[in-house]
């Protein structure tokens, strides 16, 4: 979009360039993900793929990614997941299950995928790997839409 350009509403998109506007709206003021160092490898609607590398100050008393790390990042896959039908959704309730350590220098990927949405709930799923495909951890998270958008609708 340039200066002369308007800005397109939510209606006008087509379902992908609208979760990825909404992740690109989200991004902007995630000072938590950006942080630690996430990035968002893919965006669609219903699904997200965010990444994250294991850095020095992530790792606990045993030498082994703290779970708490784990957690943040398939959280935030789920909130772009939850996000990407332009309504302002949040978690309700999120349960996960530790499968296997993380690394110091491992890069970690947490792939969320919505199972379940209908009127303001929603149920979605995030696992997360490293490289070589081993799965850490299973994560699931209830959603719920609030009042809001992301973007404007027309």
């Amino acid at each position: 979009m340039t200066d002369t350009q308007p800005a397109r509403s939510a209606g006008s998109m087509t379902p992908d360039e609208l979760a990825r506007a909404c992740a690109d709206a989200m991004w902007a003021g995630d000072k938590a993900s950006q942080g630690l160092g996430m990035e968002i490898q893919e965006v669609g609607p219903g699904r997200a793929v965010i990444a994250m590398t294991v850095k020095d100050a992530m790792v606990n008393g045993h030498g082994i990614c703290h779970g708490g790390y784990i957690f943040t990042l398939a959280d935030s896959a789920f909130a772009f997941a939850c996000n990407s039908h332009n309504q302002n959704t949040v978690a309700s309730h999120c349960a996960v299950s530790f499968l296997r350590p993380g690394r110091l220098g491992e890069r970690l990927v947490a792939t969320a995928v919505e199972r379940w949405r209908e009127g303001r709930s929603g149920i979605t799923d995030v696992t997360v790997t490293n490289a070589a495909g081993e799965v850490l951890a299973e994560f699931r998270g209830n959603s719920r839409t609030i009042k809001g958008t992301h973007l404007p609708v027309e």
